[in-house]
């Protein structure tokens, strides 16, 4: 019996440990929760380049077949404003993402998990020559993501390799986030967090690096978050037309 109740705790505690903080903004997620769920989410992101403006809306469904792994399918839409002159609206590059988390250890209020991740971008969008938003090619990523979470703060990291078999946009990217809960762990949930979230993207065929910083703020309800994001460059060492001024992130989840 007492066996039985202590495992029981435990099982709460971890349940807690799941709901005290959301998800990261712009990182992915570590925290996988339950399987036979569902999470449905849209990020819009307006980014404003020297190149011209782009509003990026993606629309996002999740499955968990099990707890330890996870699958997306994103259909995205983007509406594109050039300086050239060129303007429009289309499908942008739809992605498959699938996730499996091979290690996770747990103590009392903290968690450590790893994962790989491989996202398959699908040539549906326009040819517009943009990273992470509409190229119109084929794009292959690979990569490894862990974090460890507790009731006071967060970390996630994310390191792996883009490979585009007929561009020049080969990358490696890593991408490291802090997040840091301001209320105390409470049930049900309801949570405001702040999300400090770097991301690095090195092109090799065109000699080019970046270092984006976002500072975010979300709400965490029981099944559902919303949030918000601006993001600047810390080094912008790309072609001068092509320099990133910012980026703003609005957008929400919603698990079932």
């Amino acid at each position: 019996m007492k066996k039985y109740v202590g495992s029981l705790i435990a099982i709460m505690l971890f349940n807690l440990i799941g709901l005290a903080q959301g998800p990261p903004i712009i990182l992915d997620k570590i925290i996988l929760l339950g399987s036979n769920s569902f999470t449905a989410r849209t990020l819009t992101e307006y980014r404003n380049t020297e190149r011209g403006d782009f509003v990026y809306t993606p629309f996002s469904l999740s499955y968990l077949p099990t707890s330890n792994t996870t699958f997306t399918v994103d259909v995205p839409f983007i509406n594109y404003d050039f300086e050239s002159g060129s303007s429009g609206s289309s499908l942008a590059d739809i992605r498959l993402t699938g996730k499996y988390q091979f290690y996770q250890k747990n103590a009392t209020g903290k968690t450590f998990r790893i994962l790989i991740k491989t996202e398959q971008t699908l040539p549906t969008g326009e040819s517009l020559d943009l990273i992470g938003l509409s190229t119109g090619l084929y794009q292959g990523y690979y990569g490894i993501l862990g974090g460890y979470e507790s009731l006071k703060f967060g970390i996630t990291s994310e390191l792996g390799y883009n490979w585009i078999p007929d561009g020049t946009l080969d990358h490696l990217r890593y991408k490291l986030g802090f997040g840091l809960p301001l209320l105390k762990p409470q049930f049900p949930n309801k949570q405001i967090n702040l999300y400090f979230e770097y991301s690095s993207f090195w092109i090799f065929e065109r000699d080019w690096y970046q270092l984006l910083y976002a500072q975010g703020i979300q709400y965490a309800g029981k099944d559902y978050t919303i949030e918000l994001s601006a993001q600047i460059p810390i080094v912008n060492d790309v072609d001068a037309d092509r320099e990133l001024n910012y980026s703003l992130f609005i957008g929400g989840r919603y698990t079932f």
